[in-house]
């Protein structure tokens, strides 16, 4: 069974990277069309747009290589505060930076075609801000049921010396 669950961990990590790699595309393409038009303010909203979709390819590609790592590579299936809060850093930095992008892209989106949407795109980097906040009091919470189970962190910084080499 822990095969299985190894085997389809590789496979989501897998789809996850075919996702981050199809975003690619669609950023180039989305680049190209803007540059090609001209260079303006027309051009510079295409490539705007083209940074939204490489926000996104950088989660998926993260999500990834995240899976491959804990679930498959190292078989460190999340359990206990150390691996939880390692799991959950990787996940949610790579987030909070997407999110963060992503409301900058909307916000220069905003302003320069609809002002309207301004408070959807505030909405967005108040949410990465939240998220921000909510994971700094999360670690701070945790540190004190890491310092219960050293051993666990000592083995998590063995298992990143072997990932290493």
């Amino acid at each position: 069974m822990m095969r299985l669950i190894s085997f389809l961990h590789a496979v989501m990590a897998a789809l996850f990277a075919c996702a981050a790699l199809v975003l690619i595309v669609l950023a180039v393409h989305q680049a190209w069309i803007g540059v090609a038009a001209g260079l303006g303010q027309a051009a510079a909203q295409q490539v705007i747009e083209a940074i939204g979709y490489l926000a996104g390819a950088v989660v998926a590609l993260q999500i990834a290589q995240t899976i491959a790592e804990e679930e498959v590579i190292r078989e460190a299936h999340v359990s206990g505060p150390t691996r939880v809060r390692r799991f959950l850093s990787r996940f949610m930095v790579v987030l909070i930076v997407a999110f963060s992008i992503e409301g900058l892209v909307a916000t220069f989106g905003a302003v320069h075609d609809n002002v309207s949407q301004l408070p959807a795109a505030a909405s967005v980097l108040f949410g990465a801000s939240a998220l921000l906040a909510a994971w700094g009091i999360f670690i701070r919470l945790n540190r004190s049921a890491e310092e219960l189970e050293p051993e666990a962190m000592e083995k998590a910084k063995r298992e990143d010396k072997k990932l290493e080499q």
